[in-house]
């Protein structure tokens, strides 16, 4: 009876704990990725917001002027680009011999063909990205910050499927208003492709090493002392989830000026409207003419450094450590829960 209940523990806390990564990557963490989109596609900015200090000056700014809403706008969409992103996979690896996993014994092909799977759901995935993209970042109609030159473009997304609506509008031409400036899905091709990949590529050389290490450290451990059944059911679940943590972070730190140009080269030419991450209020129009992907790189450089590439960059540190935070009080949590059942 008592095993069968530290068994039922076990399985809802290792439920807990998958739920408390999940809800801390994509609803905690909605507010950091909204001012670090708006931060990188921010051409004008004086400041670059490169510390969690003025991050956090500035968030206040927007709350402030603008009520809550200002910093969770378009996180529906992002779950959207998500379910695309599965959806697709699973569809494209069920009617062809593309492998959705890679097996132990890969060879260069299997390598090569699983990376063409991601790289074909990349591409389909792409104008919903977009759309999800200006979603984060774009002026709400909601906002009390009046623009009357601009009005009519600020577009008030409210249901949750205006997403798809605008995904599908960016690739018939159709929806949304666009400007001569906007650059043909065809050229978002590779950046798009080229970021996801290199993305998927770093998180998974970071996964499975950082799972090496620990799995060593926990096995000589073992070796070394008995260990408690609840440092056992520990080490069961934390791994993986740090090596995904550690995964997440290395990869965005890595791509981040990689980021900083594919996101501008998207929201290019959507006469997208976005807060001025100076003051904290006013807006400002995104009139960037960017011929590619060559371009955008020379120009950043050129114009604003290369500090440039990484405006918003506190953002990310804010996002990581309160991801840090919420996976050692998770922690701390089961830890006590399993120590009372035992």
């Amino acid at each position: 009876m008592e095993h069968r209940q530290t068994e039922q523990l076990n399985r809802f806390a290792g439920f807990g704990i998958g739920l408390a990564s999940l809800f801390t990557e994509n609803v905690l963490a909605h507010p950091c990725i909204v001012l670090r989109r708006q931060c990188q596609v921010n051409y004008h900015a004086r400041h670059y917001h490169l510390t969690p200090f003025t991050v956090i000056n500035i968030m206040y700014s927007f709350n402030k002027t603008q009520g809550p809403r200002a910093l969770w706008k378009g996180m529906g969409s992002t779950f959207i680009v998500q379910g695309v992103t599965l959806g697709a996979e699973g569809i494209i690896s069920e009617f062809t011999p593309l492998p959705r996993e890679v097996s132990h014994k890969w060879s260069p092909k299997q390598i090569g063909e699983h990376l063409l799977l991601k790289s074909l759901t990349y591409i389909i995935a792409m104008p919903f990205y977009s759309a999800s993209l200006i979603e984060t970042v774009q002026l709400s109609s909601a906002s009390n910050i009046s623009f009357s030159v601009c009005s009519e473009i600020i577009r008030d997304n409210t249901g949750i499927l205006e997403c798809i609506k605008e995904g599908i509008g960016r690739v018939i031409g159709l929806g949304v208003p666009h400007s001569k400036r906007l650059l043909p899905l065809l050229s978002l091709v590779f950046p798009t492709v080229l970021h996801g990949v290199l993305h998927y590529i770093i998180s998974s050389i970071v996964q499975k090493f950082v799972l090496l290490i620990l799995k060593r450290k926990t096995y000589n451990s073992h070796l070394v002392e008995n260990t408690s059944p609840v440092q056992n059911m520990l080490d069961a679940y934390f791994p993986e989830l740090i090596a995904n943590f550690a995964a997440s972070l290395c990869s965005d730190v890595i791509l981040y000026p990689l980021e900083t140009v594919l996101h501008r080269l998207h929201i290019q030419g959507t006469r997208t409207i976005i807060d001025n991450t100076d003051l904290g209020y006013e807006v400002l129009p995104i009139n960037t003419q960017y011929e590619g992907m060559r371009d955008c790189i020379n120009t950043i450089r050129q114009e604003e450094g290369v500090l440039g590439f990484y405006k918003g960059f506190g953002a990310v540190i804010i996002q990581y450590t309160l991801h840090a935070a919420v996976l050692q009080i998770t922690k701390i949590i089961y830890s006590t829960l399993l120590q009372n059942s035992v």
